[in-house]
């Protein structure tokens, strides 16, 4: 289990910047990213990334969608371990993984 609040600290240190703090108030991607494609892709130049279309890496709705909500969400595996999915991984280390994979595929600056 995990708990956002506890978690964005950390990635916000992966990446070398400060985490803000939540007070509340939720505040969509969808509309404040419409500038986000020129952005992006003046990033992915500056570092020689593969992918300059921010669209074909990321959806704001659907990161609304699973980060937007104004309550905190708790799940439980039990279900999935009684169907046979044993395997575990830390919540953190399955993000900076993911983030190290994205690394290395030049998807994401360095």
């Amino acid at each position: 289990m995990f708990r956002w609040k506890w978690l964005w600290p950390r990635l916000a240190e992966y990446f070398g910047v400060e985490a803000a703090p939540f007070d509340g108030v939720v505040r969509p991607l969808e509309n404040r990213m419409q500038d986000a494609g020129k952005q992006w892709a003046d990033i992915a130049a500056q570092f020689d990334l593969r992918e300059s279309d921010i669209g074909k890496l990321a959806s704001w709705w659907h990161t609304d969608a699973d980060l937007g909500r104004p309550m905190e969400v708790l799940t439980d595996m039990t279900k999935s371990r009684k169907a046979g999915f044993l395997d575990y991984q830390s919540t953190p280390d399955a993000f900076f993984e993911l983030f190290d994979r994205l690394k290395e595929e030049r998807l994401i600056p360095r």
